[in-house]
């Protein structure tokens, strides 16, 4: 018999999240990964504490960017991988009256310090964008699918890492703690994302994922540095490759790409850039929703030992480890759940 602290199921951005944590806490745990999950993978990877849509902050944002930044830059090193960009996003304008609206949001306390007051204009024959752009401070991206990939990789050659899918009806509870095969552990994590639909301990809550596909397109001579956002994003990838996205389909659960979702894409992103367009690759995952956008963690109402943490939608770079701290926080008597993201809001 195994003995650990904590079994973890699903190694996405949120089990990974419970990864670092637990490790910097010197505490033991075991991590199970089927792979039929695709979000973490597939996703762009940024963090960006406005949106842009309404030119209103993401919940949490600054403390958010304070505790996410931090533990990536840490990754890097531990990893010896690159995965941490930091740039300014530029906002496309599509009238003065949005330009007005830009004004009057970075009035506000919470935004100020996101931002920024001048207008950048245009200097890119390639790019439509006729009003300018509005510049977004604190921005950056992950990659998440090398971060994923090196992290699955470490907690492999450790030993940590179970590449099989979790046998519901394996789990036992009893005085000692949460039973698994040879497995004995204090505490049990489902870190699944949509896969929780499948989980008949929590499948009740409302997680409703969202399907979004991803472009990687090759465009010569565009010479983009910093990524755009108009109706959709381009990132600058280097050797004048970019990724594109996202779509949002709520119908659609499976991780196909399909040829509706890369016609939406191609359409939009030829509204504003000019030029020869070419497609490499085009990927698609279904990101963990919550109907009140925000993420679903906690205790099991029945189960003391089994706790979720799920439900981070299309921001789990930036809200992966500040929710992840508070949920090992509250597993060991440290601290309190905010109610915001409490699953008993639900129960």
């Amino acid at each position: 018999m195994k003995q650990f602290d904590y079994i973890i199921v699903g190694c996405g951005l949120a089990g990974i999240a419970m990864c670092d944590i637990l490790m910097e806490r010197d505490r033991s745990f075991i991590v199970f990964e089927n792979n039929s999950q695709k979000s973490s993978s597939v996703a762009a990877g940024m963090y960006n504490p406005v949106i842009l849509k309404r030119f209103t902050p993401v919940w949490r944002a600054a403390e958010q960017l304070e505790t996410s930044i931090p533990r990536y830059q840490a990754a890097e090193r531990r990893l010896q991988i690159k995965i941490d960009h930091h740039f300014p996003l530029r906002r496309r304008f599509a009238s003065v009256e949005e330009q007005n609206l830009w004004f009057t949001a970075a009035d506000r306390p919470k935004l100020a310090p996101f931002l920024d007051l001048n207008i950048r204009q245009n200097s890119n024959k390639n790019i439509d964008a006729p009003f300018g752009f509005g510049t977004v401070k604190g921005a950056g991206r992950v990659d998440t699918a090398a971060y994923v990939q090196a992290y699955r990789e470490e907690l492999d050659r450790a030993g940590l890492l179970c590449h099989e899918t979790f046998r519901y009806d394996h789990l036992l509870q009893s005085n000692h703690g949460i039973g698994y095969g040879h497995i004995l552990a204090k505490h049990i994590v489902f870190s699944e994302g949509f896969g929780v639909r499948q989980n008949p301990f929590f499948r009740d809550l409302p997680l409703n994922g969202t399907k979004g596909e991803v472009l990687t397109v090759r465009i010569k001579g565009l010479q983009l540095e910093t990524p755009i956002k108009s109706s959709v994003f381009i990132i600058p990838l280097g050797e004048d490759l970019y990724r594109v996205g996202a779509t949002y389909s709520y119908k659609d659960k499976t991780n196909e790409p399909t040829k509706e979702g890369r016609e939406e894409l191609l359409t939009k992103l030829s509204s504003f850039i000019k030029g020869k367009i070419e497609v490499v690759d085009h990927r698609a995952g279904v990101r963990p929703t919550v109907k009140d956008r925000r993420p679903l963690v906690g205790q099991h109402p029945r189960y003391p030992n089994m706790y979720l943490l799920n439900g981070l939608g299309s921001r789990g770079v930036m809200i992966a480890p500040y929710v992840a701290a508070q949920l090992v926080n509250f597993i060991e008597g440290k601290g309190a759940l905010e109610p915001e993201i409490d699953l008993n809001r639900f129960l």
